[in-house]
C-alpha cells in the first residue's frame, strides 16, 4: 500500500455533536483504525435522515467487507483462499474482488507491467508480507525462481459470473497497492446511496472528496514533504469529485548492513526500489485508479513516470530531494488542482 503521506489540512478527529435543537450537525467527523492504518471520514451538510451512527455503521460495514475479501493478512479472506489454491480452473470470487482485480490488470497493461498485483511472492520474500522481515535476504537464484510465478498476464478475471483464474499453480496476488483505494470508492458509493453529497474519505492516505466542506469550500488536501521525521505540508490541492493518492519510499522500509530496503518491489527486477526518498502524487476520478497509478509511477521514477503521465494526461506530481533541497515536477493536468489555491492566496 502507498505510504501515508497525504492528510487533510488541520484534521479533526472528534465527532461534532448536534445542537440542542436536534438539527443535523454542520459536520460529522469519524475516525478509527483499519487495515493496519487509520481512516477519517467527514460529512458536511448531511441530510436530516443521516446521523453519525448511520455513517459509522456504513463505514464499519464497508471496511469489514473489504478486509474479509481482500486482506492478505487473514487466512479466511477471498484473496488468501485464492492464493492457497493450486487449481488453474476458474475460482469463484465476489463481484467486488473481480472488479478490483480487473482495475489492477487494466493499470498493469497501461503501465507495461510496472504495477503488478502478482508480485506477492517477491513482496513476501523481501519481508513485506504477513511473515515480516526475513532472516536472510533473497539471492539472485531465489528471485529468478520466484519470478517464474509472477506476471499479470498469468492472471485472468471473469466478471459474470465473477471468478479469477491463474495460469500457474503458485501464482498469488497482493492487493495492498489498490485495495485501500477501492475501499474509499466503495464507501463513497454507499454515502451516495444515503443521499450524502458533501464528504471526504481518507483511508491510509487514499483520499476522495465530493462537494463542499463545512466552510462551503472545495476540500483542501495537504501533500506532505516525503520525509519520515516530520509531517509538514509541501503543497496542497483542492478536490471536488476527485481522489488523490501518493506513493513513496521513506517510511515503509527496513535497513540491513547499511542499505535501505523499501516496501515497493519492481516487477521488472524482482528487487525492492533503491533510490533517494521522494514521492509521487496522483489525482484521478476514482481512488482505486489513483492508488494503483501512484504505485506504478513510483516504480518508474520521475523521468520515465513523468513521460508516461504526460502521454496519458494524468494529473501527477513528483517530489524529489536534490542534496539539501526539494524539487518537484508536475504535469499540466495536476497544476489545475492547485490553481484554485493560488487564486485564494
Amino acid at each position: 500500500m502507498p505510504s501515508v503521506i497525504i492528510k487533510l489540512l488541520a484534521p479533526c478527529c472528534v465527532l461534532l455533536a448536534a445542537g440542542c435543537d436536534r438539527s443535523p450537525p454542520p459536520e460529522i467527523v469519524l475516525s478509527g483504525p483499519t487495515m493496519g492504518t487509520t481512516y477519517t471520514v467527514k460529512v458536511a451538510s448531511a441530510p436530516a435522515s443521516v446521523d453519525p451512527a448511520t455513517v459509522r455503521a456504513t463505514i464499519d460495514d464497508v471496511l469489514e467487507h473489504v478486509d474479509r475479501s481482500m486482506s492478505g493478512y487473514r487466512i479466511d479472506s477471498e484473496v488468501a483462499r485464492f492464493n492457497a489454491s493450486t487449481s488453474t480452473d476458474w475460482f469463484d470470487v465476489s463481484t467486488d474482488l473481480a472488479a478490483v482485480v480487473q482495475t489492477s490488470l487494466d493499470i498493469s497493461a497501461a503501465s507495461d507491467g510496472v504495477f503488478d498485483i502478482t508480485v506477492a511472492p517477491l513482496v513476501a520474500a523481501w519481508g513485506f508480507g504477513p511473515a515480516g522481515e526475513p532472516k536472510a535476504l533473497p539471492n539472485a537464484e531465489q528471485i529468478a525462481q520466484l519470478e517464474k510465478t509472477v506476471g499479470y498476464r498469468k492472471l485472468h478475471v471473469r466478471r459474470e459470473p465473477p471468478a479469477l483464474r491463474k495460469d500457474v499453480a503458485e501464482l498469488s496476488i497482493d492487493l495492498n497497492g489498490i485495495a485501500p483505494g477501492f475501499a474509499v470508492d466503495l464507501l463513497a458509493d454507499r454515502l451516495h446511496a444515503l443521499q450524502i453529497e458533501h464528504y471526504m474519505i481518507d483511508i491510509g492516505g487514499e483520499i476522495r472528496a465530493q462537494g463542499r466542506n463545512a466552510r462551503n469550500e472545495p476540500w483542501h488536501i495537504a501533500v506532505e514533504h516525503p520525509v519520515e521525521t516530520q509531517r509538514t505540508p509541501y503543497t496542497s490541492v483542492w478536490l471536488d469529485g476527485a481522489a488523490v493518492s501518493t506513493s513513496g519510499e521513506y517510511r515503509a522500509y527496513y535497513e540491513r548492513d547499511g542499505r535501505r530496503y523499501s516496501h515497493t518491489v519492481d516487477p521488472r527486477s524482482g528487487r525492492t526500489l533503491d533510490r533517494e526518498p521522494g514521492s509521487v502524487v496522483v489525482v484521478a476520478p476514482l481512488a482505486a485508479q489513483a492508488d494503483g497509478w501512484a504505485t506504478a509511477l513510483n516504480v518508474l521514477g520521475r523521468r520515465e513516470g513523468l513521460a508516461l503521465a504526460t502521454q496519458r494526461h494524468l494529473p501527477v506530481l513528483f517530489i524529489e530531494r536534490t542534496g539539501s533541497e526539494w524539487r518537484s515536477q508536475a504535469t499540466a493536468e495536476f497544476e489545475r488542482y492547485r490553481e484554485e489555491q493560488q487564486t485564494r492566496d
